[in-house]
């Protein structure tokens, strides 16, 4: 399992990277065309919101995997380490039943939604369920890291080996 996580780690770690290459890349050949051509792009304010959106989404499952969300350790670093371990197994039990009801199970029906109903956006005419298909993608990865955190029976903090190369 240990290798099967390394691999979604580093994929997630490199999709991240491209988006905001592409990212930035869309927001230069915005500034250009509308400062420097005077006839601004039509697509790129489109294309980098939805960028945007994307990486915020995966950016949370990445964070969530290398235990980067701000948290409150002021009750728990007084436990005794085997109550620190319950304590942590508890908020994976939680986070894992909150990303796979909200966004695993609604963020699937929001994507089918708007694939049946083939709502497109405006500039891309791309269907809006393949923009909404990060909902439940970084959900399912939410899940995958709680599982893995609490197989793991870590402590934040107690362990270097999260963070990827």
């Amino acid at each position: 399992m240990n290798s099967v996580m390394r691999v979604i780690d580093r994929a997630l770690a490199w999709v991240l990277m491209v988006l905001m290459a592409v990212m930035v890349i869309d927001v230069t050949w915005q500034v250009v065309t509308r400062f420097i051509l005077s006839e601004p792009s039509s697509v790129t304010e489109e294309l980098a919101r939805f960028l945007l959106v994307w990486i915020g989404l995966l950016g949370a499952a990445y964070a969530f995997r290398v235990r980067a969300h701000l948290g409150l350790d002021i009750v728990t670093s007084n436990l005794s380490r085997e109550a620190q371990v319950k304590t942590e197994i508890l908020i994976n039990v939680l986070c894992f039943a909150f990303a796979a009801s909200v966004m695993v199970v609604g963020g699937f029906k929001l994507m089918m939604l708007t694939l049946d109903l083939n709502q497109l956006s405006p500039a891309l005419q791309i269907p809006m369920g393949y923009i909404y298909s990060v909902v439940p993608i970084s959900g399912i990865l939410i899940c995958l890291f709680a599982i893995d955190h609490i197989r793991l029976r870590e402590i934040p903090g107690a362990s270097e080996d999260l963070p990827i190369d």
